[in-house]
């Protein structure tokens, strides 16, 4: 349940009912030989509990119910004993519990016997949170990261004003003890603890450590987070307690919510508390967007990508690291001017992978880029941003070699995307290169990176590649999240009809292998049209070239 602090302050009279009560007892079986000679039967009087020498009758003691409040101290038989014995007082909070003792001492004893408590002030509350397991499981070995942060601890909420005003002599603890460390390594989120507890041990053994359960636990912190485990009983039915030894016993227990009906005054400023809440909540988001959002210019498209260098795999040599960056056609597309278009990773070491080394990165990287279509009667289709990539090993002596050039086209739908891209290097002939790249490094590299694909320098119809010997290597994985902002998406205009040609020519353009035949198509159609019209009388054609209805 989360609700504000304020309106748990509030309820702070809120109480929870807890109900105790044994299934199985040791003393519900006594097993007596029959009278009758040659028989082993069990008399049925035996199965009512025998009275003790007090009087007492052992089955008054398995069942036990109380209303408890937020962190209300109900002492336990063990603190009962321990705080009477006034040598046991160390603290001024164990002074507080020994006169609280008496005093109920006096006025008759505790009403409570198996159930108590133990509330935010309590040591028990420290141990418990540094005992706790991570799992369920009866072997549980807990890992480094487990023990270190169980030495963790929450600071208090309310801190008793004794214990704060004490000057403390030692300001430095050169060889600090594992309880001192427990009892102040704190992280700063504030949180409130309080303990219900049983004491499950058998009649006439209240007292003993090891028969304490945790039955409820319930934590408050400055974020309004009110944590109750296990959760209210409702319908579920009982929790049930099994506990261990040669006498095991079974015992359930139920918790209930029996506060008091909110008035209605409480119940308005409540919802005040709340309105003022969600109110304050909306006005720092809002705060976070701003109050003018960005436009993109008319006719104008706004990329932007959130992308990741995922992993690389197989290549010949290990501590692979990645040069990569974004090359924008020079036609209409423009970036921020501090924008960055390029990176490098950091230097992986791979792992096995089946046949195959992997390296993971997972280096982020994000970058904007803007289209602004000027031409509309322009007849080349749009080019579209290519990310480039280079794979290069280091190895013990800082020499690299270079594993692989690839390249790629961003994609031209927004929405997330995973794209492996193969690579590729260069290999001159003979062995000569391959020994220089294995014992002093280094290895043919291309002199602009762009020869991937097709130069921008190119300015020819053919690219000849003849005489270029590579050889095939691994493969790069980018994940993309691309994003598309224009205004045509939301105007209805004669803006919009344009704009969408463009993106459904971008988007033309994402399913054809080569922009050359993207290309074809588009003057091809225009032919058949221009044949067409040609081909109509005169008088069903308009002097703009349209027909007349």
């Amino acid at each position: 349940v989360v609700v504000p602090m304020s309106s748990f302050e509030q309820r702070i009279g809120s109480r929870l009912g807890v109900h105790l009560q044994r299934i199985t007892s040791s003393n519900f079986l006594h097993y007596q030989p029959a009278t009758q000679s040659g028989k082993d039967l069990i008399d049925l009087g035996t199965f009512k509990p025998h009275p003790t020498a007090s009087g007492h009758r052992p089955d008054e003691d398995e069942e036990e119910e109380v209303v408890i409040g937020w962190q209300e101290k109900l002492f336990s038989q063990f603190e009962v004993d321990l705080y009477q014995n006034e040598a046991a007082c160390q603290s001024p909070l164990d002074y507080q519990y020994r006169q609280e003792i008496l005093k109920l001492e006096n006025s008759g004893g505790r009403k409570n016997q198996r159930i108590f408590t133990y509330t935010d002030s309590d040591r028990y509350t420290n141990l418990e949170e540094h005992c706790q397991k991570m799992t369920t499981a009866a072997s549980e070995v807990p890992s480094f990261l487990v023990e270190r942060m169980a030495n963790v601890r929450r600071r208090r909420q309310d801190r008793r004003g004794m214990e704060g005003g004490i000057l403390k002599s030692r300001i430095v603890t050169w060889e600090p003890s594992e309880e001192f460390v427990r009892n102040n390594h704190v992280i700063n989120t504030p949180l409130q603890t309080m303990y219900i507890m049983a004491d499950l041990g058998p009649y006439g053994k209240l007292g003993y450590k090891t028969y304490e359960h945790v039955l409820c636990t319930l934590k408050v912190d400055s974020n309004g987070v009110i944590t109750v485990k296990p959760d209210f009983t409702g319908l579920k039915g009982p929790y049930r307690i099994e506990t261990d030894g040669e006498k095991q016993e079974l015992w359930k227990y139920t918790i209930h919510n029996v506060s008091s009906l909110a008035q209605p005054e409480e119940e308005e400023r409540e919802r005040r508390v709340f309105k003022d809440l969600y109110g304050r909540h909306k006005e720092y988001l809002s705060s976070l967007v701003g109050t003018d959002f960005e436009m993109t210019a008319p006719g104008a498209l706004r990329l932007f990508v959130n992308g990741e260098v995922v992993s690389a795999q197989g290549y010949e040599y290990d501590n692979l690291y990645v040069h990569f960056f974004v090359e924008l056609p020079t036609s209409n597309w423009s970036s921020p001017a501090l924008q960055q278009l390029s990176g490098v990773t950091q230097t992986c070491a791979t792992k096995s992978l089946g046949m195959d080394k992997v390296a993971y990165f997972s280096y982020p990287f994000t970058f904007e880029a803007l289209f602004l279509h000027e031409d509309e009667s322009a007849d080349a289709l749009p080019e579209w941003p290519v990310l480039y990539c280079k794979v290069l090993s280091l190895d013990f002596w800082q020499r690299y070699r270079v594993e692989g050039y690839g390249a790629v086209v961003l994609p031209a739908t927004p929405g997330s995307h995973t794209l492996r891209v193969s690579t590729w290097r260069p290999v001159d002939v003979g062995p000569v290169a391959e020994l220089r790249r294995f014992f002093i490094g280094g290895s043919l590299e291309l002199e602009d990176l762009s020869y991937v694909r097709i130069p921008g320098t190119f300015k020819g119809e053919r690219l000849s590649r003849f005489g270029l010997r590579t050889e095939t290597t691994g493969s790069v994985t980018f994940r993309l999240h691309c994003l598309q902002q224009s205004r045509a998406f939301m105007e209805s205009s004669s803006l919009r009809k344009r704009m969408r040609s463009v993106l459904d020519r971008l988007e033309g353009f994402s399913q054809q292998s080569s922009i050359h035949n993207v290309l074809e198509a588009f003057h091809r159609a225009r032919r058949r049209m221009q044949e067409a019209r040609e081909s109509l009388p005169q008088d069903l054609v308009s002097p703009s070239g349209t027909l007349v209805s």
